[in-house]
């Protein structure tokens, strides 16, 4: 059995999120507790209590999938004994999850990645005004195509492929009258397409002033190379060199998140087992979507953590 570790994105979080393992994992508890003084405010409060609107904002759902990410790998190796650089071939996070692969890794320390991703998210938020952008869904398309339609839609405005998740699931991504040509263009040729509930057009050109805010970010905390490779959004290939880790990292706020070319990778390279380490389950989903004689877990609740250390025992 090879093993890859991966860490889901903004869109998995939900009011409740972690509770559970802080209830029950005092390695859990310290990590929310090191996220909230990293912050300055009880960030857990939220992820708890709610309500989901502060939750969802891109500056707090960031910072808190984050933390539920780490909290799980912290149990992880307190109660089934997990040590990353024997037991992952590979690391690899989708998008925001990224700087949760490169934390569990040792690159970031939790509290720099806390700070990294609240600046991410409020950078990412504040790029476009609220209503000026938008995301949305082809369903049944491959690349060539989407690449095609965005290209028409555009018409001296920004489209561009944002996620490139599965087979036939590709999300485009910048302004929104744009994109909305893009939905029907892309319905008057057969496939379905549909406006996502986002609050802000990732992953497009539309983020560069994110993308400035992180380069500026980056440059001021100390990158270590990770105890296992990373396999980056941005080139779907493992890396362990900072240098390239911090570039990467930037590409990403405007590049397309190559999902199913990192999941391919991580097959053609043996690995057939992908634990999805965090809040929800949308990665584990893709997987089997993309590569269907892969195992593919979910690991994010104590029960989670009880059947991955009997499964190690």
């Amino acid at each position: 059995m090879t093993t890859a570790f991966t860490f889901p994105g903004q869109g998995s979080q939900a009011v409740g999120m972690g509770k559970a393992l802080a209830q029950a994992f005092a390695p859990a508890r310290a990590v929310f507790d090191e996220v909230d003084a990293a912050l300055g405010e009880k960030l857990s409060a939220i992820m708890w209590e709610g309500p989901a609107d502060k939750l969802t904002l891109t500056e707090n759902a960031q910072p808190a999938l984050l933390a539920v990410s780490l909290a799980a790998v912290r149990v992880l190796e307190a109660e089934a004994g997990l040590d990353l650089a024997r037991d992952a071939a590979f690391v690899a996070g989708h998008s925001l999850g990224e700087y949760s692969a490169l934390a569990a890794a040792g690159t970031f320390t939790l509290a720099d990645a806390a700070r990294l991703v609240r600046i991410r998210g409020r950078a990412m938020q504040q790029a476009v005004p609220v209503g000026k952008g938008a995301m949305a869904a082809l369903l049944g398309l491959e690349m060539d195509a989407v690449k095609a339609i965005a290209a028409e839609a555009a018409a001296g405005e920004v489209c561009d492929p944002g996620n490139y998740n599965a087979p036939g699931q590709i999300v485009v991504s910048g302004t929104k009258t744009a994109v909305e040509r893009a939905v029907e263009i892309a319905k008057a040729r057969g496939a379905r397409a549909m406006l996502l509930p986002v609050s802000a057009p990732f992953h497009c050109a539309l983020m560069k002033p994110a993308a400035d805010a992180m380069a500026e970010a980056l440059a001021k905390v100390a990158v270590k190379p990770p105890k296992v490779p990373l396999v980056a959004n941005v080139t779907a290939k493992p890396t362990t060199d900072p240098q390239e880790i911090v570039r990467g990292l930037i590409a990403q706020v405007t590049g397309t998140v190559r999902w199913r070319e990192s999941i391919g990778y991580l097959s053609a390279h043996g690995v057939d087992t992908l634990l999805e380490v965090g809040s929800g389950k949308v990665l584990t989903g893709l997987a089997k979507r993309i590569a269907k004689d892969f195992s593919a877990v979910a690991i994010g609740t104590p029960d989670d953590i009880a059947a991955y250390k009997a499964q190690k025992t």
